[in-house]
């Protein structure tokens, strides 16, 4: 287990996928969390979208924080065509979403904010994804079996659509399914020290 010295850790985010990876780690984190607005400008550059969101979440809490409290907030995006596919409210918007990704490929962008109110970075990480043609069965099975309602995009990477229809990807894995534990961990080395937490 590696230790924050002083700081204590809080990830806000309701994810379990988020959860898992934080976990992977290997720190110590409590999950605090609380429903916050998640639009954004219409003109907006869809790929600036998830840095911007993570950064919107984040300021929720900032006024809630104690003094050694590490937050992060994070959010993904996919993106179809300059288009960003959010998460599907029903089988038929997420059998869409599906469709229009098969044989394609698009790109998924998860931003994280890690910090205090005084002192916090808000970084973007963005992969590209490349899906193989799926069947309509296929597409269906996925959906019946999974139900990626709280997914964007309407699909987990780490299930089994990922194991049948991703050919390849251009990035980090963990950003695609939510967070990328690459930029998460240098962010923890320079707000806390870690270098020097490898405690035996």
């Amino acid at each position: 287990m590696i230790t924050l010295g002083k700081h204590k850790l809080v990830l806000a985010s309701k994810s379990p996928r988020r959860n898992e990876l934080l976990k992977g780690l290997g720190v110590e984190f409590t999950v605090r969390t609380k429903d916050t607005d998640e639009s954004f400008p219409g003109h907006m550059d869809p790929f600036e979208v998830a840095g911007f969101l993570s950064k919107k979440k984040a300021d929720a809490f900032f006024d809630e924080l104690a003094v050694d409290e590490i937050l992060i907030t994070a959010d993904t995006v996919v993106i179809l065509d300059e288009e960003i596919l959010n998460k599907p409210a029903d089988k038929s918007e997420a059998f869409e979403m599906i469709a229009s990704l098969s044989g394609k490929t698009h790109h998924v962008v998860t931003g994280i904010t890690i910090g205090s109110g005084s002192n916090h970075v808000t970084l973007q990480d963005t992969v590209k994804v490349h899906f193989k043609t799926l069947s309509s069965e296929e597409i269906n099975y996925y959906i019946e079996a999974f139900q990626p309602f709280d997914k964007a995009g309407a699909y987990g990477i780490q299930e089994w659509i990922g194991y049948v229809a991703v050919d390849r990807i251009e990035g980090s894995f963990y950003t695609v399914m939510g967070l990328p534990v690459h930029l998460v961990y240098e962010e923890l080395k320079k707000i806390t020290l870690l270098t020097s937490q490898f405690e035996s």
